[in-house]
């Protein structure tokens, strides 16, 4: 249940945000948000702990802030996997990722308070 709820919520914030940030993202519709769901979190389940281990002296030494630079690699690789899904640049795949990032810790902040 916990699994369906974050894909849910992730494909919500996918197409919120690109229907008012619409020159850093768009999505064709609901079913490609869901796919981006799917494939983001496989991405970031399977590739970024790869990246974040190859990156480790370049993430401590920028004090975490490299981080950064993963997510919006991964937002851009799965623009790059996904028909219907697509970022401008890799400073929209930055925005987004950290649009996405804040917006998901809000969502699941207030859904864990009502519980």
């Amino acid at each position: 249940m916990n699994l369906l709820f974050r894909i849910l919520v992730t494909s919500i914030l996918v197409l919120v945000i690109s229907y008012f940030f619409p020159s850093i993202a768009h999505v064709a519709g609901v079913k490609s948000a869901i796919i981006v769901a799917i494939v983001l979190g496989l991405l970031n389940v399977f590739v970024k702990p790869i990246f974040v281990l190859f990156t480790f002296p370049i993430t401590v030494f920028s004090l975490g802030l490299f981080m950064l630079v993963i997510n919006a690699g991964m937002i851009a690789l799965c623009a790059k996997l996904v028909d219907g899904f697509r970022i401008e640049g890799f400073f929209g795949a930055l925005i987004f990722s950290m649009l996405l990032s804040i917006s998901q810790s809000v969502v699941y902040k207030l859904a864990a308070e009502n519980k």
